[in-house]
């Protein structure tokens, strides 16, 4: 094997829910050999899981005979064994399993081999691509087209898988059992392996984003990457190896667009084509028509600095499908979401909105990493009005209600934190169709209230020290299945899936 001169890091974190970290991690610069492995089973045995698969597959890697790929199986049918006994033999730990992703440099390439729901990022010049297969039912569907990432991200069946290492006997060549790959590893690009607690809450371009902003320091890469993760509501543990090659970097930025063509060029034009008519030509009435104008989706920046010193300039500016970027700052003035147009802090959580977000009869907009401050006035920090609204990766803190939605509105509530609110954290009022994923509610006088037949649905949700109050019609039970409630006992099991 040829060494490349590459730079690596790894970190694991047990999230904000979890006490006991099920994660696992190798990192081997020198051999070219990284792992990242997700425990399945629960408290000691999903450790002990993935303590077994990480040194199994250390230990058959490091004795290098045969070719790479068959190395790899080989490791990961001998670890899969391994569990297996080990489960069979210590009733406690009977039913740990582990998923798991293995990456392997050799002369230029590397060879992954994979099981279950972990990922392999591919990232080359601005463009990040994901090599590994998820092999689960919502992942099958997001890899076939049938559902996009961010519908994936937040399907009620994300955590389950069908393919472990652990739970039955295998051999290295076993038909659906080991995914295996080699493809070009450049010395401009980087890989990055990641157990879901990443993947299931911080979108891809997101963790492009944070690799290039950090491209040079990996260690910085994947810390930014675990904090990504925490702001999202680290419902999981989460557990990032971040490889670069010795050119990896952000890439340069586009050139701006050409200018548009000057008086004298429009003028020819006009000329040429009154010639034309008049010497006679046989022109059809279509190719008179102007031709249909391009409209591009652009990036608006508002803040100190910038045009628009004000987010409402800005958002007068913006057309559906623009995003408003707002710059790091405190921002006093009220802001009224238009439809279409995201309204984006610039850097997640530092651009403050203290004046209240309002909308009413909105749709398709977008409010997404801002801190949000409760004001003097009993007012609700985000108020929808029959609007179409995603709200994703807010920090709402200290208001009198987080976020209050009225008439027939249509929300989508992901991965914000709502704290320490005077009234409700989330309030529905009306026939209200809401998937609330993934946030975390602590310290609100009241977590949710839903009535007059709002239907929320409620998957990955932290609630801590927060009442909930739902129509008759939605079962605790069955929100409690979904979601962590740590002011209360936890429902009965209802079946084995990834934990």
């Amino acid at each position: 094997m040829v060494k490349a001169n590459i730079r690596s890091a790894g970190v694991s974190d047990p999230g904000r829910v979890r006490r006991n970290n099920e994660d696992a991690f190798h990192v081997d610069a020198d051999r070219g050999i990284f792992l990242v492995v997700d425990g399945i089973g629960g408290q000691a045995a999903g450790e002990k899981a993935a303590e077994i698969a990480v040194s199994r597959i250390r230990t058959r890697l490091e004795r290098q005979t045969g070719t790479l790929e068959q190395r790899i199986r080989e490791a990961i049918a001998m670890a899969n064994n391994e569990i297996l006994q080990a489960a069979q033999q210590n009733p406690e730990w009977r039913g740990m399993a582990c998923v798991l992703t293995l990456a392997v440099l050799e002369n230029g390439s590397a060879v992954v081999g994979h099981v279950g729901d972990s990922r392999l990022y591919h990232l080359r010049r601005g463009v990040i691509r994901k090599i590994t297969h998820d092999h689960s039912p919502v992942g099958e569907r997001e890899d076939a087209g049938e559902i996009g990432e961010a519908e994936a991200m937040h399907h009620p069946r994300r955590n389950e898988v069908f393919r472990d290492v652990g739970s039955e006997a295998h051999a290295p060549e076993d038909l659906n059992f080991i995914e295996l790959e080699r493809f070009p590893f450049e010395p401009d690009a980087a890989l990055l392996i990641c157990s879901d607690g990443l993947s299931d809450l911080v979108p891809s371009a997101e963790i492009r984003r944070a690799l290039e902003q950090n491209a040079g320091d990996p260690e910085a890469g994947a810390r930014a990457l675990i904090a990504a993760a925490n702001r999202a509501g680290g419902k999981d543990n989460v557990t990032v190896v971040v490889v670069e090659g010795e050119q990896f970097a952000a890439p340069e930025p586009l050139p701006p667009d050409p200018p548009s063509r000057g008086f004298a060029a429009i003028a020819l034009a006009v000329l040429a084509t009154l010639a034309a008519v008049a010497s006679g030509l046989y022109f059809t009435r279509d190719l008179w028509r102007p031709k249909p104008e391009i409209i591009r989706p652009r990036t608006i920046n508002a803040g100190t600095g910038t045009p628009f010193a004000l987010i409402a300039q800005a958002m007068a500016e913006a057309r559906p499908g623009d995003t408003v970027e707002v710059l790091a700052g405190e921002y006093r003035e009220p802001v009224e979401l238009k439809s279409g147009v995201t309204l984006n802090s610039h850097v997640a959580r530092e651009a403050a909105l203290r004046g209240g977000v309002h909308a009413q009869d909105v749709k398709d907009a977008r409010l997404v990493g801002f801190h949000i401050v409760g004001g003097e006035a009993p007012a609700p920090s985000v108020l929808v009005v029959d609007s179409k609204i995603e709200i994703e990766q807010n920090d709402i803190a200290g208001a009198a209600v987080g976020v209050e939605a009225r008439g027939s509105s249509r929300l989508k509530i992901v991965g914000n934190s709502i704290h320490d609110s005077l009234g409700e954290a989330v309030l529905l009022t009306g026939p209200i169709e809401a998937w609330i994923l993934n946030n975390s509610f602590e310290r609100n006088k009241n977590g949710l209230v839903a009535r007059d037949g709002a239907k929320p649905a409620l998957v990955g949700n932290v609630f801590k020290q927060n009442p909930i109050v739902l129509p008759p019609e939605i079962q605790m039970d069955t929100v409690r299945d979904h979601n962590f409630i740590l002011d209360a006992k936890p429902a009965a099991p209802h079946g084995r899936k990834k934990e």
